[in-house]
């Protein structure tokens, strides 16, 4: 059974018992301070349960329970009795309980086993169960295999294990052991990840627990593990993470789902498993298409031909302009009765969509529809291509281009192209990178949706430092490394991300573009008279105290504003930026050399204050 704790999610009961049913979870935890503060009865709790598809897998925590003294011993039993009571009226049949945290807890580990045995006992009479679970901060017992032995000893049928992924990875517990124990023995498995953060285990837990496959624990060998116990029964997502209590509801669950289905296709020795669709086979961004209304067009088009791409053509029906550099292709929609006109309404001129090429888009689809991915289906003309299309971020849309048809397909059907083009390529082949703005609560969301559906791959976190706050950026690589898409996130509402997420609601702000030769390029926009961002002569001069460059490329660099950066194996990374277009995204120029895979996080301060420069100049 796929389930959930109401913990994971923000709003209040009725919210998330409609997003849990809403995004196809069967059961449901109920978080004891969710239900004490709804105001209704349990049995309504039940009821709305009931009417969204769920069954009530658990009542959960029971706190503080085992080893206690006198007169506590005594008022946890009669606590005890109470919530058994509440546990018929919700209609679930199992109460989970944690090792203790108190003080005032006996690590006498027959009190222990006592206390377990007499509380089974206890629920047996209701015809209920309970499960016991090693917190990774209890007072005496902190490790599942302590909770297993305890369980063992007290020895009754109503008495079993939770296994929680985070209380076993977190700490760093070894997972084989968990293949050891018999699956029926088990009654709940929690599954939560997380970032890896240098902290305390308890705020790592309670404000950085994120679900599988948006952290760094090795879930999969705890999958692996859990596989050869045999165990069959619920699989629960109990997640506390401080963004995740802002973020929309039905958003989380979604993002849960997910998860779920990911975990479930970890090993194949779980009765969960079941064979998915292959990740997609890539080669790189295809197209990008910008929306734009018949007064800005004019100047992108300046823009756009100094950067070096050449108008190629013109759509056969609509008011679409059709333009090509290399191997990338940028269309420019103006038309008023379209998907783009609708986004451009809400974003501004901006990127709304962008093709990338797939090998196998219908498998890609088949892959998308099995992690909930939506996808798009618009209007299309006589004659036109009907395109693939999955809704990415910030509503914007991600067509699947398969190989014949990004080859000439595409453009000689829906386009007239133009015999001889005008104007002179600079040098770039196609797109290196494109860095999107999402909203914080939104971050791992996305990171997720790559992750599963597309197979992509997260790096490392990055803080980078605007001048008016700090910007996390994590960039999502497709495994063959031929996209690149950087999240950017900011709280800040006055960064550079902060003001493109207020004004703009988030999307595509930085288009990178690869070159060969960024001299020569550089030098041909120059000569095109596009305009590059000003990088001060003081990061020069500190560039030539770190690196020892040539005098002639540090000069040349300096002439030309192109950033520097070198990685420990040698590889190289040089960049230029245009300014903004209308205050909404601007270009990068790129050329990698050698083995280098990041994208120049230690100049973003240095951009990013220029940029910020810039904007105040215009303004």
């Amino acid at each position: 059974m796929r389930s959930i704790a109401t913990v994971s999610i923000s709003g209040d009961l009725s919210d998330k018992l409609e997003a849990i049913g809403r995004a196809g979870f069967q059961g449901v935890e109920i978080f004891e301070n969710d239900l004490l503060s709804w105001g209704g009865t349990p049995e309504e709790v039940r009821e709305m349960a009931t009417a969204q598809g769920l069954s009530i897998t658990a009542l959960q925590p029971f706190r503080d329970f085992e080893g206690m003294p006198e007169p506590q011993r005594r008022r946890n039993f009669e606590r005890a009795e109470r919530k058994f009571e509440l546990m018929k009226a919700l209609g679930t049949d199992f109460m989970l309980v944690c090792s203790n945290t108190s003080p005032q807890s006996s690590s006498d580990r027959e009190q222990i086993v006592t206390d377990l045995r007499e509380l089974a006992e206890r629920a047996a009479a209701h015809g209920l169960r309970i499960g016991f679970e090693a917190l990774a901060w209890g007072r005496h017992i902190d490790d599942y295999r302590e909770a297993w032995e305890m369980v063992q000893r007290a020895d009754h049928p109503s008495l079993g294990l939770v296994l929680d992924s985070f209380h076993a990875l977190a700490p760093g517990l070894p997972t084989d052991p968990i293949a050891e124990i018999p699956g029926d023995r088990i009654f709940l498995v929690h599954l939560a990840d997380a970032p890896l953060l240098d902290m305390d285990l308890l705020n790592w837990s309670r404000h950085y627990r994120c679900f599988p496959g948006q952290g760094r624990l090795d879930i999969e060998a705890f999958m692996k593990a859990l596989g050869r116990t045999g165990y069959n029964g619920p699989l629960s997502h109990e997640i506390f993470n401080t963004s995740f209590r802002t973020a929309p509801p039905r958003d989380t669950a979604l993002d849960g789902m997910r998860s779920m289905i990911l975990v479930e296709n970890m090993a194949t020795n779980t009765p969960y498993f079941s064979s998915l669709p292959p990740s997609p086979v890539f080669n790189g961004i295809h197209f990008l298409e910008f929306t734009v209304d018949e007064e800005r067009a004019a100047p992108l088009e300046q823009m756009i031909a100094a950067l070096g791409f050449r108008h190629i053509g013109h759509h056969r029906s609509k008011n679409i302009q059709l333009w090509r550099q290399g191997d990338l292709h940028l269309v420019l929609n103006m038309e008023t009765d379209s998907f783009a006109h609708t986004f451009r309404l809400v974003h501004g001129i901006s990127v709304c969509a962008i093709g990338v090429r797939d090998n196998d888009p219908l498998l890609t689809m088949a892959r998308a529809r099995a992690f909930r991915a939506r996808s798009h289906e618009g209007p299309v003309g006589p004659g036109e291509l009907q395109i693939p299309a999955l809704r990415g971020m910030e509503n914007s849309l991600i067509y699947l281009v398969d190989p014949n048809t990004a080859r000439e397909k595409q453009w000689q059907t829906d386009f007239e192209l133009f015999e001889s083009p005008r104007g002179t390529e600079a040098g770039m082949a196609g797109v290196d990178h494109l860095s999107t703005v999402v909203a914080p609560t939104q971050l791992l969301g996305w990171q997720l949706l790559f992750k599963t559906v597309f197979g992509f791959e997260a790096g490392s976190e990055h803080e980078l430092v605007d001048p008016h706050g700090l910007v996390v950026s994590q960039a999502m690589t497709s495994r063959d490394g031929t996209i690149r898409l950087p999240l950017n996130v900011s709280s800040a509402q006055e960064t550079l991300p902060g003001r493109f997420m207020s004004e703009g609601r988030g999307g595509i702000q930085q288009i990178a573009l690869a070159t060969a030769d960024i001299f020569k390029t550089v030098d041909r926009l120059i000569d095109n008279g596009l305009v590059l961002l000003d990088i001060p002569d003081n990061y020069y001069d500190d560039l030539a105290a770190r690196f020892d460059l040539d005098d002639a490329m540090l000069e040349g660099m300096r002439t030309r504003n192109i950033l520097y950066d070198r990685s420990e194996e040698g590889g190289e990374f040089l960049h230029a930026y245009t300014d903004f277009f209308a205050d909404r995204f601007y270009f990068e120029i790129v050329e990698r050399r050698g083995d280098y895979q990041q994208f120049g996080a230690v100049n973003a301060p240095i951009r990013l204050a220029a940029q910020s420069r810039h904007r105040a100049q215009r303004r």
